[in-house]
């Protein structure tokens, strides 16, 4: 996966916070909910179709002291499981 990739949330997917910086996302096509972790609630917010993964990482680095060497593995790990799960994808650019 490229840095400058952008990818987008899927719009049908709805995103319910909890009360303690975590969340779900639910499906409702798939019928399936999926637990995201404050990070990942923060990488899902940027995934606009205008936030390369570049910017999300940069963004990330910014709010988020100390953060470790292998995030940009784990955000992209991330996007993939959302990409291969079909709760993200890429806008088509014309």
């Amino acid at each position: 996966m490229k840095l400058d990739a952008k990818p987008v949330a899927n719009p049908m997917v709805v995103l319910r916070e909890e009360f303690d910086d975590w969340a779900i996302l639910f499906d409702p096509e798939a019928g399936k909910g999926f637990g995201l972790n404050p990070v990942s609630v923060f990488v899902w917010k940027h995934l606009d179709g205008k936030h390369t993964i570049a910017d999300i990482l940069s963004k990330l680095r910014e709010i988020c002291k100390n953060t470790p060497e292998e995030v940009e593995d784990h955000v992209k790990k991330f996007i993939e499981s959302l990409l291969k799960e079909g709760l993200a994808g890429y806008e088509i650019q014309e």
